[in-house]
């Protein structure tokens, strides 16, 4: 299910995802939004819509302070694994934690956050999670050096992805993260 795509443009992280709520077979238009702003974070989700509510309505973002990939990798998940255990969605597997996927812009920087708490940030500035992924990732490939504003550029990953996905559907929503304070 789902897909994804954020990019960061002057100094902005934009967010674009899709309404699809998938089980087996069926497919559901959710109404629900699998992208969102906390705090000074836009937000973005797969794996679980249950972990995609606590990250929205439960999870009490950490103000970003000193080195940003620090931050991340140490009080950004460790506020994560907090919330996503109180609220009963984490999972233990041979002792080790894991969580699921989602993307989380900051001020200009893109970071995905895996399903075993890694935080990656993507060398190209842009990425893409869930199902249509790689469709999406495509079309942000094909479009960088075309001079699109970011919200056409998501809007054609989306596209894509929906085109070659079963399990990704409009309508598609958005989000951008807010600018760096002076």
């Amino acid at each position: 299910m789902t897909v994804i795509v954020g990019l960061v443009h002057d100094g902005r992280v934009y967010l674009g995802g899709d309404s699809a709520g998938v089980s087996g077979s069926r497919l559901t238009v959710r109404r629900d939004p699998k992208i969102f702003r906390n705090g000074p974070y836009a937000m973005g989700f797969t794996t679980s819509f249950r972990m995609g509510q606590l990250l929205h309505h439960a999870f009490r973002a950490p103000k970003p302070e000193g080195d940003l990939d620090r931050f991340m990798t140490t009080v950004f998940v460790d506020k994560l694994r907090t919330c996503l255990k109180d609220g009963g969605w984490a999972r233990k597997d041979s002792e080790q934690e894991q969580a699921g996927t989602f993307l989380v812009g900051v001020y200009d920087r893109l970071f995905a956050v895996h399903d075993d708490y890694q935080i990656a940030e993507p060398a190209d500035g842009y990425a893409a999670v869930g199902c249509g992924d790689e469709f999406a990732l495509g079309a942000l490939h094909a479009t960088a050096d075309l001079g699109l504003k970011p919200r056409k550029r998501l809007t054609l990953a989306l596209t894509a992805a929906g085109y070659h996905s079963a399990g990704v559907c409009a309508p598609f929503r958005y989000v951008t993260a807010p600018r760096r304070p002076c």
